[in-house]
């Protein structure tokens, strides 16, 4: 792991506007992404993970609907500092970044080949014919079967797997030093998941690049991921090494997530877990602890004062007034303050 992060992100916060007035989908989060390692951002659906991956190529629109607060620091520049034309050049070329959906990704009235050259030829001094030339060689790069004829294939000639694949290859066009994975693998079936996950496992060790990788299953983040950044509500809750957080996950919510995970070799009898409640609305945040609403633990300090997240131990960061006395009593046994 290098000395200085890839990527730094500092104090982030990102508003939209909306009829309601200013909502603050990501409050204030801080985060680091090395050269080399997978760094895993986990939460529910609203938590803040897709704003936190599209904030950091800037992917709003900063004129109608968003304002960004705090720094993103990557390779020594602020992004939040830079000219739009400054990002465009960042944009595929040194970040990338891969979405749920390849399908909507895909422009569907051009070929494989001419939307992954396209990317090629406006990033790098090439020509055309060089550029069809590197498109062939990452599809090839990316096991997908006959490069030469899929180049000349149009996105709904593709099963979705191979469709993932096209994407990926075209984020490996300029060999970028970060990768953004926004939830890649779901609306693949298993097999291809797999496939997938091994691949970007593969493509990241070959290019030594950071990857941030946006999911919101723990058995993904087990298999790939070094650290953890664990999202609820815009903000984030725990923060450890992958080793740390699934053998002594500090938070509740955590430790939430954790039992709502069936086991292979569980009782199938009893009904899966479930963390009580949903997660409240944006523009209707709890008063201090903003997991109060729906913690078996928490008390009139957790309803009133806002914890912030601080170091546990040294390899892992916590939001919770109580983590200690949840640890130290146990899920079973911890009682309260009154």
């Amino acid at each position: 792991m290098s000395k200085a992060p890839l990527l730094e992100v500092k104090k982030l916060r990102t508003h939209f506007y909306s009829e309601n007035g200013r909502v603050t989908a990501v409050d204030g989060i801080e985060f680091e992404v090395h050269e080399g390692e997978i760094l895993g951002i986990v939460g529910e659906s609203g938590c803040g993970k897709s704003v936190t991956s599209q904030s950091v190529l800037r992917l709003y629109d900063e004129k109608h609907e968003v304002e960004y607060e705090g720094e993103i620091n990557f390779k020594g520049m602020n992004l939040l500092e830079l000219s739009l034309s400054k990002m465009q050049n960042i944009r595929g070329n040194e970040i990338s970044m891969i979405f749920q959906d390849p399908l909507s990704s895909l422009n569907p009235v051009y070929t494989i080949g001419y939307q992954i050259a396209e990317s090629i030829i406006l990033h790098q001094e090439v020509s055309k014919k060089e550029a069809n030339e590197k498109a062939v060689e990452v599809l090839r790069l990316t096991g997908i079967p006959a490069p030469e004829k899929r180049v000349n294939e149009y996105p709904h000639q593709l099963s979705g797997g191979m469709r993932q694949r096209v994407m990926i290859a075209m984020t490996l066009a300029c060999q970028p030093k970060l990768l953004i994975a926004d939830e890649p693998t779901t609306a693949l079936d298993v097999t291809i998941q797999a496939q997938i996950l091994d691949l970007i496992v593969e493509m990241q060790t070959k290019f030594k690049m950071g990857v941030m990788f946006i999911t919101h299953d723990l058995g993904v983040v087990a298999e790939i991921c070094t650290r953890v950044v664990v999202m609820y509500l815009g903000q984030i809750i725990e923060e450890a090494n992958v080793e740390s957080l699934f053998e002594n996950p500090l938070h509740p919510y955590t430790k939430g997530l954790m039992r709502s995970v069936p086991q292979i070799d569980g009782d199938r009898s009893q009904e899966l877990y479930v963390i009580e409640g949903t997660v409240p609305s944006l523009d209707n945040v709890p008063k201090g602890c903003r997991f109060s609403t729906r913690c078996q633990y928490a008390d009139e300090k957790c309803y009133e004062q806002e914890p912030e997240l601080r170091s546990l131990k040294d390899t892992q960061k916590v939001r919770c007034w109580y983590a200690e006395k949840i640890i130290k009593m146990g899920d079973d046994t911890y009682v309260k303050s009154s």
